[in-house]
């Protein structure tokens, strides 16, 4: 009997965590599976923010997807996809080659969402993968390095704009107050000189985060210098800064580096390839599958769950693209054997925690709230958990966080 042919598209939280799962459910004889990158890399997207302060060297945050499969069971290409075709059960590829699938995982990640926003995607940076973070980084530093050598130097220089204060951007305004005071005196600069502007258009900074800790955490950063500008909306980006208004009050805002962290959707693939979606995201049915589509899994920034609860969607984070990868994984393996019962899936939050930075952080881990080192603490056993669960101690031991205290 011909073999059934899985496709598992990008190497992000959810598509690594199902074919690592994948790979120790099916022998070798029961299922061709191919995974598909970009790169030949995996990176930790919830450590970008430190790679994009540069707290943190961009090659941390990486490692080798072959580092991690077994390739006795697991075809590993890296190519781009190019498009989906559902009716043919088809993926297309750069490169130009065509992979046929029986059944096909999308985890394809997210992209910036920018809202229609006036010059943003010009004139302002986002946190969107590894090379952009190391842009933003050399792209501060530059600013530092040339501070005391132009002539027609501009005050607004060393001014940066964040624009969002969800979890990305307070994370990154964490690392960036830790690191300017270092950029001042690697370049010789004034801190004074330095000014870090937080703006959001929610009433507050991380809204749905318990406000005891929102508190906290928005003290925290503004005794390190950073200014907030809440309830207030960016109108739009230009070349020496942006404009943002709050009610009848509008206000230009000059700096030199403007750094978006205010919204991500879905991969635009998901889009192009007409699968019902919002924003590029999928509601997936119970058990992660696209509407009417039984051979198509879709996890991770590119999937929509909804907290009945709340009636809102979950966030998607890494906690919950990992936890669809192992229930995917276990739900292509009934399948392939046509044997048992599919698996839904229910997201089982063990808790949330921020960083404020290498020392810093705020969260409510199994119920309890914490802040300060112990959550900081919290927040480097859940990036080491994240290696584990992929790579085990192996991958800890290289890639992990050991500077806990």
């Amino acid at each position: 009997m011909r073999k059934p042919k899985i496709v598992i598209l990008g190497a992000g939280y959810g598509g690594l965590m199902t074919t690592v799962r994948l790979q120790k459910q099916l022998g070798v004889n029961e299922a061709d599976i191919t995974l598909v990158n970009k790169n030949n890399y995996h990176y930790e997207s919830t450590w970008l923010h430190e790679a994009s302060a540069g707290t943190l060297p961009a090659d941390r945050t990486r490692y080798k997807v072959t580092d991690v499969i077994d390739k006795s069971k697991v075809h590993f290409l890296v190519d781009t996809v190019t498009s989906i075709n559902r009716e043919e059960k088809t993926v297309a590829l750069s490169k130009g080659g065509e992979l046929n699938y029986d059944y096909l995982v999308v985890s394809l990640g997210y992209e910036a969402e920018t809202f229609g926003i006036k010059g943003l995607k010009e004139h302002a940076f986002s946190i969107a993968n590894l090379n952009a973070a190391r842009q933003i980084r050399e792209h501060i530093e530059y600013q530092f390095a040339t501070y005391n050598t132009e002539k027609d130097r501009r005050d607004d220089r060393l001014t940066i704009v964040v624009g969002g204060a969800g979890f990305t951007g307070i994370e990154f305004l964490g690392e960036l107050a830790n690191r300017a005071p270092e950029l001042c005196q690697e370049f010789d600069v004034p801190q004074e000189k330095v000014r870090i502007i937080c703006v959001e258009a929610a009433p507050t900074v991380l809204p749905g985060f318990d406000p005891e800790l929102v508190e906290y955490a928005v003290n925290q950063l503004e005794k390190k210098g950073v200014e907030f500008k809440i309830g207030t909306a960016i109108k739009e980006a230009t070349e020496e800064g942006i404009i943002v208004a709050k009610d009848d009050q509008v206000e230009e805002i000059k700096a030199g580096t403007v750094v978006w962290a205010a919204g991500v959707r879905g991969n635009h693939l998901v889009e192009d390839s007409g699968f019902e979606n919002m924003r590029g995201r999928v509601k997936v049915d119970p058990y992660l599958r696209a509407p009417g589509h039984d051979d198509v899994f879709i996890v991770g920034d590119c999937s929509l769950i909804i907290n009945e609860e709340i009636n809102r969607p979950y966030p998607p984070t890494a906690q919950i693209a990992m936890q669809q990868g192992e229930i995917c994984a276990k739900n292509l393996a009934v399948l392939v054997r046509g044997q048992g019962e599919l698996e839904a899936f229910t997201p089982d939050l063990k808790g949330s925690v921020c960083s404020l930075g290498e020392d810093d952080a705020i969260g409510v881990v199994f119920g309890r709230k914490v802040w300060g080192s112990k959550a900081s603490f919290m927040k480097k056993m859940v990036d080491n958990r994240a290696l584990f669960m992929i790579g085990g101690p192996g991958l800890v031991m290289k890639k992990g966080k050991f500077n806990i205290l």
